[in-house]
């Protein structure tokens, strides 16, 4: 039985977009077909039909970075992040990595903890927590950002299997500074255990950025903050990310953390390697101007909407991801297609996960339904109307 027809919008396919219909049964895509062909096989009875004509049908959008909002940071209320992946939708998030700062260890247990539980109280569809993403403790401390001095600590290999930092129990994704004294036996280590290791906050050379790849780091962690500038004679990590085609590459693209035509820069050198991330926390679609971020506490700036420590230094983020895709549409010049592969093939791609971010058959059920400029219409997760208009309401939802 169908759950769901997507009916009348342009596709974002793997082979381009095209003019069709999609249909979801068991929170999987059966069938993406031009609408005669879809339809015909769809009794109206059986299925709620999304009416997204004129409009544009992306795959769900995947968040590697985001450390809270709605007013509530992971890293002081990760028993919360159920709460978190409620509010994701709105901005066509389907799936995140909830990530968790510099913190103490007690905070690391207590996220895996909420994660391995699940919702509290199973109900409406939300964005799938598809693993940690842990940014910190192993940071280079000249380069910690936001991130809390008095808990970063050397990286250590006994610490990671103390804690149980693996894929399967709920680790999918570790942030370190490669160049620091056993970092690479971490790497290593986090590697056999099924774990994405990226670099960031880090103070790497050219050639310790290029010793790290070799060693298994495969992201990096939002290319030119927290680490050191590129320049001419010494490259350092940033350089190498945007020319070593092993990496992958998270970018955030609120014109704060970067200009605009670094963001257009990075795109053309990345092109299908670069990931948007928002590094998001509590202050995203929540009316308080001042919310913390791990240990510290962090204000919205009238001025530009950015948040920042009280010495000025950057906080995260107010950036949500469907502002991003249209951030990068715009300072790079790409097409909607360009801009939207870049929160979701290539996040997935991130994972190594092949049934997400794309709209095929076989694939999960999530998808986007956006205007032309790249607006949020409706968000489906495995199929449920996650936002958007109800049934009983209007144009495009439809039972």
């Amino acid at each position: 039985m169908t759950d769901l027809l997507v009916a009348g919008g342009t596709v974002l396919t793997p082979d381009g977009p095209v003019r069709a219909d999609i249909t979801v049964a068991e929170g999987r895509v059966t069938s993406v077909a031009p609408r005669s062909e879809a339809v015909a096989g769809v009794p109206a009875e059986e299925a709620h039909r999304l009416d997204a004509t004129g409009l544009v049908v992306a795959p769900g959008f995947v968040d590697l970075q985001c450390n809270g909002a709605a007013g509530i940071d992971l890293t002081a209320e990760p028993d919360r992040l159920w709460d978190v992946a409620a509010a994701l939708p709105r901005w066509g998030v389907t799936a995140w990595l909830p990530t968790i700062v510099t913190s103490a260890p007690a905070a690391r247990a207590r996220a895996r903890a909420a994660l391995a539980a699940g919702p509290s109280a199973p109900g409406a569809p939300a964005a799938v927590p598809l693993g940690l993403h842990l940014e910190g403790p192993f940071l280079a401390p000249d380069h910690r950002g936001a991130h809390d001095p008095g808990l970063i600590v050397p990286p250590s290999p006994a610490l990671v299997a103390a804690e149980g930092w693996d894929r399967r129990d709920g680790v999918a994704l570790v942030t370190l500074a490669p160049e620091l004294p056993g970092a690479l036996d971490v790497v290593r280590e986090l590697v056999a255990r099924g774990v994405v290791v990226a670099a960031g906050h880090t103070a790497a050379t050219a050639a310790e950025a290029t010793a790290a790849i070799d060693a298994g780091v495969r992201s990096v962690t939002h290319l030119f903050n927290a680490m050191a500038p590129l320049h001419h004679r010494e490259p350092g990590l940033a350089g190498v990310a945007l020319t070593d085609e092993r990496v992958h590459v998270g970018l955030i693209a609120d014109g704060v953390h970067l200009a605009p035509t670094m963001v257009a820069l990075a795109a053309r050198q990345l092109g299908p390697r670069l990931a948007l991330v928002t590094d998001a926390a509590a202050a995203l679609g929540a009316s308080a101007r001042r919310v913390r971020l791990g240990g510290l506490t962090a204000t919205v700036s009238e001025a530009d909407g950015a948040l920042r420590l009280d010495d000025g230094t950057l906080a995260g983020s107010t950036l949500a991801l469907d502002r991003a895709v249209r951030n990068l549409k715009a300072f790079a010049g790409v097409s909607l297609a360009e801009a939207v592969r870049a929160v979701t093939a290539v996040p997935a791609a991130v994972l190594g996960l092949d049934d997400r971010g794309v709209v095929a058959p076989g694939a999960v059920g999530d998808l986007v339904v956006l205007t032309p400029d790249g607006h949020v219409v409706a968000t489906v997760v495995a199929g449920r109307l996650a936002h958007g208009p109800t049934p009983s309401g209007r144009h495009p939802w439809r039972s």
